[in-house]
């Protein structure tokens, strides 16, 4: 469209000048003594029109011929940045198909080229830990934190992801935090530290971080869940030799983290140091509240060989589960070993029969056993005894 504007516009103003040389009829008197010539103006106008075209075309001429080597030299300089990039697009190209020593090569190149010094560098880094060269590797990200102020944090971040590849744990924790004292920490540094800090066994550390993650939804439910879980898990285990203070820990383990395995791990511990009330009161919380997703075998398990505190207490506790899992073997047997401790032998023997009925297994089997033992019932102790040494050769 501008062009056609433009071509009308040349043909209007040739139709003006054409009217008007056509209606001027003026000339110029030229005197230089001795000689007079007498010009038609129209002829002067184009003539000077000419002359003005001419001079200026051999200005452009004179330009054009001084500035070549200027432009010489820029056409080279553009050219050596063309390729001085392409080898970078190459290098990093190299780098994502895992050719990393042809990787490292045009890295090497394209830092020498003083092309993006401080990326190529950090390439070059990566391209030599994958090559498991940990000199290069080192010199290379020495070099990414002097060439280029601007990826110092891109190389802490480097640096801390490739120590925890190499289970280097303290050195990612250490580039991490020099990262936080100069620009803090995104998530992305949140959960190269949550990795490292899992590494190096610092649950609670992990804890803190996967909650953290958890707020800014970083992590998926199931990755935050299963992460918990094994810091939990973790510090039980830490705990699990002083009572005191496993039994403290538990008691500040916030109500929405205490998960079935928890529960399980932390009632196994406590049983196993000698705190059977603060595991009665752990089980019943948990299994008072447990829907048929959240129950747990195990854990009635445990609690039909709780000792002390008022053992018909938790038989009462136990019949209100069987109402609502009537069909669970394990929590039968264990209300048929918390009535045989009570001397309640015909509880005990119909609890330990419909276990059977339900699920036969070796334990209720020599559970049975044992009570009809003590009924002076030899015969059919005996025939449950063969009943779990088959089951038991199996």
């Amino acid at each position: 469209m501008k062009g056609l504007f433009w071509i009308l516009a040349l043909f209007g103003l040739a139709v003006v000048a054409a009217l008007g040389a056509r209606f001027n009829d003026g000339y110029l008197l030229l005197i230089v003594p001795p000689w007079r010539a007498e010009v038609s103006l129209n002829l002067f106008i184009i003539a000077l029109l000419g002359l003005f075209l001419a001079f200026y075309a051999a200005l452009r001429l004179l330009a054009v011929t001084f500035g070549l080597p200027g432009r010489v030299r820029e056409y080279r300089a553009r050219r050596q940045r063309d390729q001085a990039g392409m080898v970078f697009q190459d290098a990093v190209r190299l780098l994502f198909e895992g050719r990393f020593g042809q990787a490292m090569k045009k890295a090497a190149e394209a830092h020498g080229n003083g092309t993006a010094p401080g990326l190529s560098a950090l390439i070059a880094a990566r391209a030599a830990q994958r090559m498991r060269e940990p000199e290069k590797q080192q010199y290379w990200l020495e070099h990414a934190k002097t060439d280029d102020p601007r990826t110092e944090a891109a190389t802490l971040m480097l640096d801390a992801e490739m120590a925890n590849e190499e289970r280097r744990f303290a050195d990612a924790l250490a580039a991490l935090d020099r990262l936080q004292g100069k620009q803090g920490r995104h998530i992305a540094a949140l959960r190269l530290e949550l990795r490292a800090r899992q590494g190096s066994g610092d649950w609670d550390g992990v804890l803190r971080l996967v909650r953290q993650l958890a707020k800014r939804d970083a992590l998926p439910a199931e990755v935050v869940a299963e992460v918990r879980t094994q810091a939990h898990l973790a510090n039980i285990v830490r705990c699990s030799k002083d009572a005191a203070q496993l039994t403290a820990y538990l008691r500040a383990l916030p109500e929405a983290e205490r998960g079935r395995r928890i529960a399980l791990a932390a009632a196994k511990a406590l049983v196993a140091v000698g705190a059977d009330g603060e595991a009665q009161k752990l089980i019943e919380a948990v299994l008072d509240g447990a829907d048929n997703d959240d129950w747990s075998s195990e854990l009635a398990a445990i609690y039909g060989r709780l000792t002390g505190g008022e053992s018909t207490a938790r038989i009462a506790r136990a019949e209100t589960w069987l109402r609502r899992h009537p069909d669970d073997a394990v929590l039968l047997m264990a209300l048929g070993r918390m009535c045989q401790r009570q001397r309640l032998w015909g509880k005990a023997q119909s609890y330990l029969e419909a276990s059977l009925a339900v699920a036969p297994s070796q334990e209720a089997h020599l559970e049975l056993a044992r009570l009809l033992d003590q009924l002076d019932r030899g015969d059919e102790a005996n025939q449950h005894y063969r009943a779990s040494a088959q089951l038991d050769a199996r």
